[in-house]
């Protein structure tokens, strides 16, 4: 059954079974902070969505945005993979106990192991891009201003954001801290550079360099 939550700034959660599991996988299993954020995500990156004028499947994109955090959580932090991966890998085996066609499920996957990737995800398929829209409205505020202040106001009203740029950040560190290997090349190598002073960076010019090639 739908909920007044589920519809906000004219978008709809899919009042579907596979939606409403997702939701209470998300919702058990992770903090109010990831929950919270994983809906804004699935608002936002809908509503831009229509500004480009965009088909998508809104089922696929709520349960790509629903998933695409999770590998934040404690039980993935020695799992030695991406976060984006360990995320990625949930929703697909949710997808296919659900019986969904492969190519939804590799949507979906790929979404979520792309969303911290600028500059490729926009231009796939409108699941993938939109995904990546959403997060970077939520995270970064990147097009903040092509979402009216009034449909603004309405999801954070129901999704609240207290100070979430702190308490993602260190949610983004809690989830790589333990795997600091796997920032090699992307955005969270940023992340222990603030938050962990024994972390020591991937130099890719260093690693060309000192590769057993002897030219």
């Amino acid at each position: 059954m739908t909920t007044d939550a589920d519809v906000q700034a004219g978008v709809r959660v899919p009042d579907t079974r596979l939606a409403r599991e997702a939701t209470e996988l998300v919702r058990a299993g992770t903090s109010d902070l990831v929950f919270h954020h994983s809906r804004r995500v699935y608002f936002f990156g809908s509503l831009q969505g229509r500004n480009r004028d965009l088909s998508f499947d809104p089922e696929l994109l709520y349960v790509a945005a629903m998933f695409h955090d999770l590998g934040l959580n404690e039980e993935f932090r020695t799992s030695g993979r991406r976060f984006e991966v360990d995320s990625a890998d949930e929703a697909r085996r949710f997808l296919r106990t659900h019986g969904l066609p492969e190519d939804s499920v590799r949507r979906v996957w790929t979404a979520i192991a792309l969303h911290t990737t600028p500059g490729v995800p926009e231009f796939m398929e409108p699941e993938v891009a939109l995904v990546t829209a959403g997060v970077e409205y939520d995270v970064l505020g990147i097009g903040y201003a092509d979402i009216s202040p009034a449909d603004r106001e309405d999801i954070v009203a129901v999704h609240p954001r207290p100070d979430f740029k702190n308490r993602i950040l260190g949610a983004f560190a809690d989830g790589v801290r333990h795997k600091p290997e796997t920032t090699f090349g992307n955005v969270k190598a940023d992340v222990l550079t603030h938050f962990d002073p024994d972390f020591q960076r991937g130099d890719f010019v260093r690693t060309i360099l000192d590769s057993p090639w002897t030219e």
